[in-house]
């Protein structure tokens, strides 16, 4: 936004709250508007594009950690991790799904809403950018 100037708050925990008030946010963020998320299409912009495929690790993260989980499951003894995201939206769950393609790592969709991510290969290379929340 040229010429105005984000307030910053710095957080405990290492964290900064970062704060810019205008009316052309909409501008930036054409996938914001009224109504619920999954009644309406959501896309990205092609400079929107062009950072998540500089930064998809980050772009996968940032949705697992918004809607999403990292699970450690105890099947009969066993110890496995599972990644599950869930959203009611197509068009968020494709670009989560084009993204975990673009990383070349598998899923599954055991329900409609829901991604799952199972393999240990899959849930290792998730572990190496996302792993537990902190």
């Amino acid at each position: 936004m040229p010429g105005q100037r984000a307030a910053t708050l710095r957080r405990p925990n290492n964290c900064t709250e970062v704060s810019l008030y205008s009316k052309h946010w909409p501008c930036l963020l054409p996938q914001h508007g009224p109504g619920r998320k999954h009644f309406r299409p959501i896309g990205l912009e092609a400079w929107q594009e062009e950072l998540v495929g500089e930064a998809t690790e980050e772009f996968v993260r940032g949705l697992i950690h918004s809607d999403g989980c990292r699970v450690v499951a105890n099947d009969r003894g066993v110890r496995s991790v599972r990644y599950h995201f869930s959203n009611r939206s197509d068009d968020i769950r494709g670009l989560y799904c084009a993204a975990l393609d673009q990383l070349g790592i598998p899923w599954t969709q055991p329900r409609w809403f829901d991604i799952a991510v199972y393999r240990k290969a899959a849930t290792a290379r998730l572990d190496e950018f996302v792993g537990p929340k902190a």
